[in-house]
């Protein structure tokens, strides 16, 4: 009974994101944690420090998806393929610079279609309609960016072979 009492407390307070306590009944001790990333101080956090503090979390993130994130590895490898040969091809400063924003683009959609399944999935796993509809959305965001590299790429290859 105590341990579902105390179950019921974590779950409540995962619920509200806050620090909560709970009881470990073997154990017969009260203690206190944390739910969320040590706490960071933004008060100190001002002009060169926030730089580096923001440049270590960016770096942190693109490992983070390396790491996890298939499609993101997927799509860095078709970067790696397509960025050479269309920037070889193009026949213009200007086109090369459309296709590596393209390309770039592809990679901070699926960074945020990342970003939104991690939040969503952080929620819970059970199946809601709204939690799909997120997901969807951010897939069909992802889609589209590749429709736009690909695109940009087309053209790129259509004017060279032309």
């Amino acid at each position: 009974m105590i341990q579902a009492r105390a179950l019921l407390a974590y779950s409540a307070a995962l619920w509200q994101g806050a620090r909560f306590s709970r009881m470990r009944a073997f154990q017969g001790r009260h203690e206190t944690c944390s739910m969320t990333e040590p706490e960071f101080d933004k008060t100190d956090n001002t002009g060169i420090r926030h730089l580096l503090n923001a440049t270590r979390f960016s770096l942190q993130g693109l490992k983070t998806a390396f790491m996890n994130e298939s499609a993101f590895r997927q799509e860095l490898a078709a970067l790696v393929i397509v960025l050479p040969t269309g920037v070889w091809f193009a026949d213009s400063l200007g086109w090369a610079v459309a296709l590596i924003s393209a390309c770039l683009l592809v990679l901070l959609v699926e960074l945020l279609n990342s970003g939104i399944e991690a939040a969503v999935d952080r929620i819970g796993a059970e199946y809601h309609e709204l939690a799909g509809n997120a997901k969807d959305f951010g897939s069909a965001a992802v889609m589209l960016s590749i429709v736009i590299a690909g695109t940009v790429w087309l053209c790129i290859l259509f004017k060279a072979l032309s």
